[in-house]
C-alpha cells in the first residue's frame, strides 16, 4: 500500500508519483503488503524536518525516514526544492520529481551515497528506474 499527502500548496499529479512508486517497489522485488507513505511538503517544513532529524539547518529536496516491520517507510520530498535543482541541473521538473522520488525510495530499501562506490550503484540503479519508468509511462 502506498500513500500520499500533498501539503505542497501546489497541484501534482500525485496519481502518476503513486504509479512510480509502485513501479519502483515492484522492480525492486519489495513484498506488495509492505506500505510506504509520500508526504510532499514545502520549503519551511522540509527545513525543520532536515534541522530536526539530520541536524541540517537547511531545506532540502528529498528525506527519507526507515520503519520497522512491514512499512518501508517514509520519503518526504519538497517539489520547490525540486524545482530549484531542475534549473541547476538543466532539468524538467518533472523529471527531478521523479528522481526525487525514485532517490527516497532506494534510501528505504538500503542504497545510500556516502561512500562513493555505493553512491555509484545508487546513481546508476537511480537511472535505470528513470529510464525504464519513462519508458512504461509514455505507452
Amino acid at each position: 500500500m502506498i500513500l500520499i499527502d500533498n501539503r505542497s500548496d501546489e497541484e501534482l499529479p500525485e496519481e502518476e508519483y503513486l504509479a512510480l512508486a509502485a513501479f519502483v517497489v515492484d522492480n525492486e522485488s519489495q513484498s506488495e503488503d509492505s506500505e510506504l507513505s509520500i508526504s510532499l511538503v514545502n520549503q519551511d517544513e522540509i527545513h525543520t524536518l532536515n534541522r530536526e532529524y539530520r541536524g541540517i539547518d537547511a531545506p532540502t529536496d528529498v528525506l527519507a525516514f526507515e520503519n520497522d516491520g512491514e512499512l518501508l517507510g517514509d520519503v518526504v520530498v519538497c517539489p520547490t526544492v525540486a524545482r530549484e535543482h531542475a534549473g541547476e541541473f538543466d532539468s524538467s521538473f518533472e523529471s527531478e520529481m521523479y528522481l526525487m522520488l525514485i532517490h527516497g525510495i532506494l534510501h528505504l530499501l538500503g542504497y545510500d551515497h556516502i561512500v562513493d562506490r555505493d553512491a555509484e550503484l545508487m546513481e546508476a540503479r537511480e537511472n535505470e528506474l528513470l529510464e525504464l519508468w519513462k519508458e512504461v509511462s509514455t505507452r
